[in-house]
């Protein structure tokens, strides 16, 4: 399942779909163009509430999968932790896996 999400993040990335890291989450955030937040599972502490206070605050569903590294390669970054996803279909289909269903495509 792991990995089928990560092709999905990587498959965002390439379309355009995504925004990562801090600073450029919290700005897609407040502009309300997020859907969902993709966190690495080695992201600080501090990092995880922060974000959880985020995912709450804007009705917007979190993940925690991956490492920093796994995240990161998957949309060809370097250290990205965090990961906003603007397409709506996107966040359907890692649902859909999460819930133990096939992505679509």
């Amino acid at each position: 399942m792991k990995n089928k999400i990560l092709n999905l993040l990587g498959l965002a990335a390439r379309a355009g779909n995504i925004v990562f890291g801090s600073n450029a989450c919290k700005n897609a955030l407040k502009m309300n163009k997020i859907k969902m937040l993709v966190l690495s599972e080695d992201a600080s502490d501090k990092t995880k509430k922060n974000y959880k206070f985020y995912a709450e605050k804007y009705n917007i569903p979190i993940i925690f999968i991956g490492t920093i590294k796994e995240l990161s390669k998957a949309i060809g970054q370097e250290n990205k932790a965090i990961i906003g996803i603007k397409d709506i279909n996107i966040v359907k289909g890692i649902q859909k896996l999460i819930s133990g269903g096939e992505a679509i495509g």
